[in-house]
């Protein structure tokens, strides 16, 4: 088993057979003087009035009428769940979809021909990862204690959602090149956190220590955002046309798996205060309306978007009608779904 997992490369065959030759420029020369671990306090958690725990616009159910009219002591409620699904999603995040890979890389086992520096930067990330998946659970548990207010459903639910969505993206490759889908949602996850993150330290209404966490986390990624921006390059490079074809089309599937709301979670926490599952329904529903989900994946996405037409990705016919159907080539069809079913889904 051990041995097994040594040797497994996130692509097969031998690294020195496929193309490569892109240049590498390292943002990690000043990474001892810059890293959050290397000279950043350990957070903590206070209560500060009169404050929000998360920003309500980016959690648009604890605005619409049927939740607002529960009163200021359940919407804050509702935002510090929020807070904490936050704080488990990166958690997750780090442990299950970043740090695996990069370790992969740093080790030589990517199934890439790299630079020895490329290597080196990603233990260093490794590093940065797992002191993120630490303060991160480290200020939710310091949270819990501060307002008695514990974390519900993290435990018992099936994780985040991009677990699952992961899982269903893998099952839609060749067996062949299962493992491709891991460096793809690293990409994924590490080129667009950045832009999640960068609003939130500027949010006045939080507690302080919120923002600060964040603003930690945030530029460490933006070193992060960088370096998975030349990893994709030395993918897509090494990619056969055949695998690019089949990998291609799955691109839009990671972004949405990434940015798309977790709408279980969310009605767990909605039926948590009360709401049935009709209300519940329709409270997703009207909060995350179709056309809007889109827009907004769109809008996050697009320097994404950017980095994959570089590389030559939407050269391909499939991959280009994927990215349109999805809404992240300009010529997005409405009739789409987001695919929110919740009375099928188990909470």
């Amino acid at each position: 088993m051990y041995l097994r997992a040594f040797k497994e490369q996130l692509l097969s065959g031998p690294p020195e057979a496929r193309p490569h030759g892109w240049d590498y420029t390292s943002r990690f020369e000043r990474w001892d003087a810059l890293a959050s671990v290397r000279r950043k306090p350990r957070r903590e958690f206070s209560v500060e009035a009169p404050g929000l725990f998360f920003p309500p616009e980016l959690y648009p159910v604890v605005l619409h009428p049927m939740v607002a009219a529960r009163g200021e002591a359940v919407v804050s409620g509702l935002l510090l769940q929020r807070l904490y699904d936050y704080l488990d999603f990166t958690t997750e995040l780090e442990n299950l979809a970043v740090i695996p890979v990069a370790t992969k890389i740093s080790r030589g086992r990517s199934g890439l021909a790299l630079p020895e520096q490329m290597r080196a930067d990603a233990h260093k990330i490794v590093t940065d990862e797992a002191w993120h998946a630490q303060f991160s659970d480290d200020f939710a548990r310091q949270a819990a204690a501060a307002t008695g207010c514990p974390r519900l459903g993290a435990e018992t639910s099936a994780g985040p959602a991009f677990v699952t969505r992961l899982d269903e993206l893998r099952q839609g490759l060749p067996y062949g090149i299962r493992g491709v889908e891991s460096l793809l949602f690293a990409i994924v996850s590490e080129t667009l956190i950045s832009g999640i993150l960068s609003d939130i330290p500027r949010d006045d209404r939080l507690p302080s220590a919120v923002r600060e966490l964040v603003r930690d986390h945030a530029e460490d990624e933006g070193r992060h955002h960088v370096y998975f921006r030349s990893v994709l390059k030395y993918t897509w490079s090494a990619l056969t046309l055949s695998e690019r074809r089949d990998v291609g089309p799955l691109v839009p599937r990671a972004i949405r798996a990434f940015l798309e709301p977790d709408y279980v979670r969310a009605a767990h926490h909605l039926g948590s205060i009360g709401l049935t599952r009709d209300e519940t329904d329709q409270v997703i529903t009207e909060s995350w309306p179709v056309h809007a989900v889109r827009q907004s994946i769109s809008r996050a996405a697009a320097p994404l978007t950017r980095y994959f037409t570089e590389v030559g990705a939407l050269d391909d016919a499939r991959t280009l009608a994927s990215f349109e159907e999805a809404g992240l080539a300009g010529t997005a069809q409405e009739s789409v779904e987001t695919g929110y079913v919740p009375r099928g889904v188990t909470t």
